[in-house]
């Protein structure tokens, strides 16, 4: 038997270098049967699961101080040179303590060693071998990332809104969490939201914490701030352009980014009761804000709007909320759409739109030329990098500001025939608004009122008890054009019809 105690050392790394690699267990059998058969004693095995790329294992360190402390020369026992070093500084600590004659052998069942000049310098090799194998492996997997961020492939786990895509190796958007990113990018855009308001509107939507609890301000914070939702990708300061479909474009995405910068502190209502039309007006009299309180007489409890008198004395009378409501329900019905004009209009707007659409084919060529230019730019900006033309921080920034006009170009030259929305859109809201203020008259959805008054009118007072507002354009152009069309006798048959006077005519349109 060799007289010569040994110390086993078996390793495994959980990095992904060390995939191929057998595991633990299966090196702790076969050098136990190499042992057996080779006739060697072991005196003390060291088992870790870590990476060899650099010093530092704890097991391997206290093996190494052990030999340094044995007072005879002591052996190792691995699989392979590699399991003991893939670094340089734990590959010359080896080779220093056998020429200290602290290590008598080192035996491997898949590498021969014996202690001569020889077996030191293909032990050196083999050490080499193995860190050039680790340095290379890292390298390529390096290489590996780049290309996959060339080719507009995200590398992590999926954000949210996205789900990662095994076939595809990339990620797409969420059927459901999508939608809701889209949503809470819009309303925050709107001002309807501070952080804290938006964590609790996710929260209502469903999208939660992995422990089920709602989202902190911070996580709302990453999500309304990261740029992967308008198809970039921004790795280690570089940006690149996402293969994956984007759920928001730039100008919202911008205009969330300015909402964040002006939004330090949630707002906090002041409403502590349901009183509907506060805010609404003002006084007429004095400029005050109209509030409104409870107050009992004739054997029961109402609601009384007022001048706050926040600027003195005031003498205008407190009106009832019934009075203040048919009030509302009057002004609702002049900018309403009479009878028969919302069909007419509509189809009016169709036709509109159709030729819109014909006019805008030039422009989504114009938007393909623009776009080659832009990617030429590119190729040539990335060639005069690689050249070393061009400095790294100019290139970077440069880079930045084509990858965000190609990515803009492309969603423009994707949806040209959205362009239309710039005025048929405005118009079709107007007249849906109108539409829907015909509605209003008859129902007591009191916030919807509220929402169509703040839009229709501004400079909206009470004074003496009476409601009033001042109409905006287009509406106020409504009005007249229903003051017309009474005025001449609603163009003859139309009238009798209730259809709109003709549009090409009609102050309606021209407003």
């Amino acid at each position: 038997m060799n007289l010569t105690k040994y110390y086993l050392y078996a390793r495994k790394s959980t990095e992904d270098e060390d995939r191929q690699v057998m595991s633990i267990e299966a090196q702790l059998s076969e050098l136990e049967q190499f042992a057996k058969r080779e006739k060697i004693l072991i005196k003390e095995r060291f088992i870790e699961s870590k990476s060899a790329k650099a010093p530092g294992r704890i097991k391997f360190n206290k093996m190494v101080e052990k030999i340094y402390e044995s007072s005879e020369p002591v052996g190792i026992l691995a699989w392979h040179p590699d399991r003991l070093a893939r670094n340089s500084v734990d590959g010359g600590q080896v080779i220093y303590l056998i020429d200290m004659h602290k290590i008598a052998a080192l035996r491997f069942p898949t590498f021969w060693f014996e202690p001569t000049p020889q077996g030191l310098f293909m032990l050196q090799v083999a050490f080499g071998q193995s860190k050039y194998y680790s340095d290379n492996l890292s390298e390529n997997v390096k290489r590996g990332m780049r290309q996959k961020l060339r080719r507009g492939e995200w590398l992590n786990i999926a954000p949210v809104g996205y789900v990662n895509n095994p076939r595809t190796r990339n990620i797409e958007p969420d059927p459901v969490k999508a939608k809701i990113i889209r949503v809470i990018y819009e309303e925050f855009a709107a001002g309807k939201h501070s952080l804290e308001s938006a964590r609790y509107r996710l929260g209502f939507f469903g999208l939660v914490s992995r422990s089920g609890t709602v989202l902190g301000k911070s996580a709302v914070q990453r999500i309304l701030s990261n740029p992967v939702y308008t198809g970039r990708i921004v790795s280690k300061g570089e940006t690149y352009q996402g293969s994956f479909e984007p759920l928001i474009g730039n100008e919202l995405f911008e205009a969330v980014q300015k909402q964040l910068t002006q939004r330090s502190k949630p707002r906090k209502s002041r409403h502590k009761h349901d009183f509907p039309f506060t805010g609404l007006f003002t006084c007429g009299e004095c400029g005050g804000a109209i509030t409104a309180q409870y107050g009992k007489g004739n054997g029961g409890t109402y609601v009384y709007y007022r001048c706050s008198k926040k600027f003195g004395k005031c003498s205008q009378p407190y009106l009832r909320d019934e009075l203040m409501l048919k009030q509302i329900r009057g002004l609702l019905q002049k900018v309403s759409l009479p009878e028969g004009w919302g069909s007419a209009a509509f189809t009016q707007l169709e036709r509109w739109e159709e030729e819109e659409r014909g006019k805008l084919q030039s422009f989504a060529q114009k938007q393909a030329h623009t776009l080659t230019e832009t990617q030429t730019k590119l190729d040539k900006l990335v060639n005069g990098f690689l050249d070393g033309i061009i400095e790294k921080e100019t290139y970077l920034k440069k880079k930045d500001e084509l990858i965000k006009r190609k990515i803009e170009l492309e969603q423009q030259k994707t949806h040209f025939g959205q362009r239309v929305k710039i005025w048929v859109e405005p118009m079709r809201e107007w007249l849906e608004t109108a539409h829907k203020a015909g509605k209003l008259v008859f129902s007591n959805d009191y916030p919807d009122m509220k929402q169509i008054l703040e839009k229709i009118g501004t400079n909206r007072q009470v004074i003496d008890k009476k409601v009033g507002v001042a109409f905006v354009l287009p509406f106020d152009s409504l009005l007249r054009a229903k003051a017309l069309w009474e005025q001449e006798g609603g163009y003859g048959e139309g009238k009798k019809k209730g259809l709109p006077p003709k549009f090409e005519e009609s102050p309606v349109v021209s407003g």
